[in-house]
């Protein structure tokens, strides 16, 4: 038998994920980490982008998370997501709306908050049209 970590993904809403897995994948602040079965305890924040769970025997699985903390203890990971959702569910003409309001919103800014505030929703949308990208590689769709 391999050896395996649980995992849980939750946002504010709800549980998005929860169940064993050989490999973990997730976005850090500093850069996408891997973290296996008995990993060095660990907690950072997540970017957004695309959490990624490889479970022994099935397909391996795509999150988005917006951002948020991530969690590492030797057999547990926990993500804390402030908003996460399976790839599949992801809305990608929502996405491309989203990143368009951004782009705009960055030409015609007003303030260096509401530069910000565009900054922070263009990489929410991009991480959300990479992850659907992804997903449809995987999928051969």
């Amino acid at each position: 038998m391999s050896m395996t970590l649980h995992v849980d993904i939750v946002s504010a809403e709800e549980e998005i994920f929860s169940g064993t897995a050989n490999m973990v994948f997730a976005p850090a602040e500093m850069g996408e980490v891997g973290i296996a079965p008995r990993h060095t305890p660990l907690l950072t924040r997540l970017k957004p982008g695309e959490v990624r769970v490889q479970v022994e025997g099935e397909e391996e699985q795509f999150f988005y998370v917006s951002g948020g903390m991530l969690e590492i203890q030797p057999h547990i990971v926990t993500v804390l997501a402030d908003t996460a959702a399976r790839a599949k569910d992801l809305d990608e003409a929502a996405a491309l709306k989203a990143k368009e309001r951004a782009e705009k919103a960055m030409k015609d800014k007003q303030s260096d908050f509401d530069y910000a505030k565009a900054q922070a929703e263009l990489a929410e949308a991009v991480a959300q049209l990479r992850t659907i990208q992804h997903l449809r590689k995987k999928s051969g769709g």
